[in-house]
């Protein structure tokens, strides 16, 4: 007689079972390494979030050129002196008298 493959296929249960599980486990490792991807796009987000953050902070004392002549003014106000030594342990030793 003439065997079709669908009566093949019923003479091998353990075959399907086995396609089916190795189909099962390929879904599930998909799904892993998709979840991980998905963290690991969170965490960049994140960090470049906080960068972003971080730049922002740091563009509030930026000179710009609206606040130029503040900038001015307020170093002409304070003057500082960076003329200095220091000692081996980092102490100002002697200050220069500034002119």
């Amino acid at each position: 007689g003439c065997v079709t493959s669908s009566m093949t296929f019923s003479f091998l249960p353990g075959r399907e079972e086995r396609l089916r599980r190795e189909e099962e486990e390929q879904k599930r490792r998909k799904s892993e390494i998709a979840e991980k991807q998905a963290r690991k796009m969170e965490a960049f987000l994140e960090e470049k979030e906080k960068e972003v953050l971080q730049l922002q902070e740091e563009a509030k004392n930026f000179i710009t050129p609206e606040n130029l002549e503040a900038r001015i003014e307020e170093c002409l106000d304070n003057p500082r002196n960076y003329n200095f030594a220091i000692d081996k342990d980092g102490r100002v030793v002697k200050r220069t008298v500034l002119s």
